[in-house]
C-alpha cells in the first residue's frame, strides 16, 4: 500500500506521510459481524488509571475476526478488503459456500473474487491456512498458532510474516518478525502469505490531533515530572537520570532490563530475539 504525501498547504500536512486507503473495497462494514466497543479511558473498575496516555478518539465497533480459521474443507471467495480500526492490517470478508460470512486477516495480494480455504488439503497460496507440519520450508507465514485449535495469537500487525525454517518430529523451527526461532508444535495453524498494510511503520501522521482522534493522549517525559511523579524528575536544570539507570514510573529498572517470568518455559526458544 503506498502511502499519499499531501502537498504542504498547512503546518499539520508539511511532514505529513498519510495511508492512502487505495486496497480497501468497501466503506461499510458487515452489520452481522459487529459488536459494540466500549471505551475505558485507560481505566480499571476502580476509575483509577492503569494504562497511562489512553482517551477520546473517535467511536468504533469491533470487527469478529476469524483467528480460528476452522472452516475445513468448504471454500469461501473474498467479497471486500476493509479497514478495520482495531488493527494495523487490512481485513478481508469471505462469502463461504455454505452462506456463512467471517472476516480474516487480509495478506498481501489478496483481492475480491480469490479463492480462500482452510484444512490440511488446503493449496499453499495467500489466505489459505492449514497446518504447518505440511507448508514447504522457506514459506512466509502469518497468524501462527501456538496451541493447536486456540486460533493465530502471534503474527498480526500489518506487514508481518513469519518464516517456516525446519521440521523436527513433533515440532516445527519457526523465525517470528523479531528474529527469534521458537519451536511449535506441529499440528498448530498458520495462514499463507505476508500481511497487508506494509507501509504502515512509515506513516508520519503529521500533527497531534491526528493521534487524538485515535485515542492516544500525550505522553510527557519522566525528566520533565517531580520527583514524586517519576523518578526522573526534579533537580535543577536537565539533570541526567543518574544512578544505577533509568527507572520505570514505579522505580523499577527500564531499557533492557529482562522482563520475561521465571515460570513462563522457554524450552521452546531455539535463539532469542536479542542475540
Amino acid at each position: 500500500m503506498p502511502l499519499k504525501i499531501p502537498k504542504p498547504r498547512t503546518p499539520g500536512t508539511r511532514n505529513a506521510a498519510l495511508p492512502s486507503f487505495s486496497e480497501i473495497t468497501r466503506k461499510e462494514p458487515e452489520k452481522s459481524l459487529l459488536r459494540p466497543l466500549h471505551k475505558t479511558g485507560g481505566r480499571n473498575s476502580s476509575n483509577r488509571i492503569t494504562m497511562r496516555y489512553r482517551g477520546g478518539g473517535s467511536k468504533r465497533h469491533y470487527r469478529l475476526i476469524d483467528f480460528k480459521r476452522n472452516k475445513d474443507g468448504i471454500p469461501g471467495t473474498v467479497v471486500s478488503v476493509e479497514y478495520d480500526p482495531n488493527r494495523s492490517a487490512r481485513i478481508a470478508l469471505v462469502n463461504y459456500a455454505d452462506g456463512e460470512k467471517r472476516y480474516i486477516l487480509s495478506p498481501l495480494g489478496l483481492t475480491p473474487g480469490v479463492k480462500v480455504e482452510s484444512g490440511p488439503k488446503a493449496g499453499i497460496r495467500p489466505g489459505n491456512c492449514l497446518p504447518i507440519r505440511l507448508i514447504p520450508t522457506g514459506t512466509m507465514v502469518h497468524n501462527l498458532e501456538l496451541e493447536p485449535g486456540r486460533g493465530g495469537q502471534m503474527v498480526r500487525s500489518a506487514g508481518t510474516a513469519a518464516q517456516i525454517l525446519s521440521r523436527e518430529d513433533i515440532y516445527v523451527l519457526v523465525r517470528l518478525p523479531s528474529g527469534e526461532i521458537r519451536r511449535v508444535p506441529a499440528n498448530c495453524r498458520a495462514t499463507i502469505g505476508q500481511l497487508s498494510n506494509v507501509d504502515h511503520k512509515n506513516i508520519i501522521w503529521g500533527k497531534a490531533g491526528k493521534t487524538r482522534h485515535r485515542g492516544r493522549r500525550p505522553r510527557v517525559r519522566g525528566s520533565a515530572m517531580t520527583p514524586r511523579d517519576h523518578p526522573h524528575g526534579g533537580g535543577e536544570g536537565k539533570a541526567g537520570i543518574g544512578m544505577p539507570g533509568p527507572k520505570t514510573p514505579w522505580g523499577k529498572p527500564a531499557l533492557g532490563y529482562r522482563t520475561r517470568k521465571k515460570r513462563k518455559p522457554t524450552t521452546l526458544i531455539v535463539r532469542g530475539r536479542r542475540r
